[in-house]
C-alpha cells in the first residue's frame, strides 16, 4: 500500500460523507434506533457507512477495512487496515449539537498513520499529509482539490495552566478526579473525535477518557494527533494506544501534548 496516493481519495471520502450526514442532519426529522450496545445509530451513519466502504473497496481492493456499523462481520487477521467511524458522535447529531465527525483512518502494524476527521457542520477539516504531518484545511472543501492548509502542531504546556478537554456526553465523577489532578487554567467540553483535534491544534493540552471506547472512535484523530507532534497513551500504563485488538476495544487513555507530565490514575 502507497500511503502518499490514500490520502486525497480519503480526503474526498470524508467530504462526500459529511455532505450525506449534513443532507439528513438538515431535515425536519430522522430515523433513530438503538443498537445490540444500546448505543444510537441513525440512517446518516448508514449512509456515510455505506458511501465509504464502497469507496475504499473500489480504490484499495485487496485492502482490510474496518467500519463500525460492520464491525461484527470482521475477523481481523492483518496488522495493515483501514478503520473507519462514518459517523463519530451520534448523540450529538441526534441532538443536533455539530459536534459530531466522519473519521477514516489507514493503520499500519498496529498505528494509525494517515487519517482525515471531518466535522461538517462546523465546517472543520483535519487530515495528514504524505510526510506525516497534519494540516486543518481552511473552506470552503474543494472535493477534488485541497485548498489552504494550515500545518497545525500540539502546544507547549503550562504545567500550572492546563488546557483540558473532556468529553461531552460521557464524562464522569472518574474524569474530574483524574483532571483534578491537575492545575488547570481552562477547560471545555466537546463531542467525538474533535477533542483529539483540539489537543492537535494546540487548543487544548490534554484529554483523559476514562470511559469505553473502540478503535473507529480513536483512529483517525489519533493519526491527526501524532501529526501533530501529540501523542495517546494508554491510561494505566502510558504506552501508547494500540490498534488491531480482538474485539477493537480500547482500554481507557490520555491524549495529550508531550509537555504534560502525566498523573497516575
Amino acid at each position: 500500500m502507497n500511503v502518499n496516493e490514500m490520502m486525497p481519495i480519503l480526503r474526498r471520502l470524508a467530504l462526500e460523507a459529511g455532505d450525506r450526514i449534513m443532507k439528513i442532519y438538515q431535515a425536519e426529522d430522522f430515523e433513530v434506533r438503538t443498537k445490540a450496545d444500546a448505543s444510537p445509530v441513525t440512517e446518516a451513519d448508514e449512509a456515510a457507512d455505506a458511501l465509504i466502504s464502497a469507496g475504499l473497496a473500489k480504490a484499495f481492493p485487496d485492502a482490510a477495512i474496518v467500519t463500525e456499523e460492520q464491525s461484527g462481520t470482521h475477523d481481523l487477521d492483518v496488522k495493515d487496515f483501514f478503520i473507519v467511524d462514518p459517523l463519530d458522535g451520534t448523540k450529538e447529531f441526534v441532538q443536533r449539537r455539530g459536534d459530531f465527525t466522519v473519521n477514516i483512518a489507514w493503520v499500519e502494524d498496529g498505528v494509525p498513520v494517515r487519517g482525515v476527521v471531518y466535522a461538517p457542520a462546523k465546517a472543520r477539516l483535519f487530515w495528514t499529509r504524505d510526510d506525516g504531518t497534519s494540516v486543518e484545511e481552511v473552506g470552503p472543501f474543494d472535493k477534488a482539490q485541497p485548498g489552504e492548509c494550515r500545518p497545525i502542531h500540539v502546544s507547549t504546556p503550562d504545567e500550572s495552566a492546563l488546557m483540558v478537554v473532556a468529553s461531552k456526553s460521557h464524562r464522569d465523577q472518574a474524569t474530574d478526579d483524574y483532571i483534578g489532578k491537575y492545575a488547570v487554567a481552562d477547560m471545555t467540553s466537546a463531542g467525538s473525535s474533535l477533542k483529539f483535534c483540539l489537543v492537535a491544534t494546540g487548543e487544548a493540552d490534554l484529554y483523559p477518557r476514562l470511559g469505553r471506547t473502540m478503535e473507529w472512535d480513536t483512529a483517525a484523530g489519533d493519526a491527526v494527533l501524532r501529526g501533530a507532534g501529540g501523542s495517546v497513551v494508554r491510561f494505566d500504563n502510558h504506552q501508547s494506544l494500540a490498534y488491531g485488538k480482538i474485539g477493537f476495544e480500547n482500554p481507557f487513555f490520555i491524549a495529550h501534548a508531550p509537555g504534560v507530565r502525566l498523573m497516575a490514575g
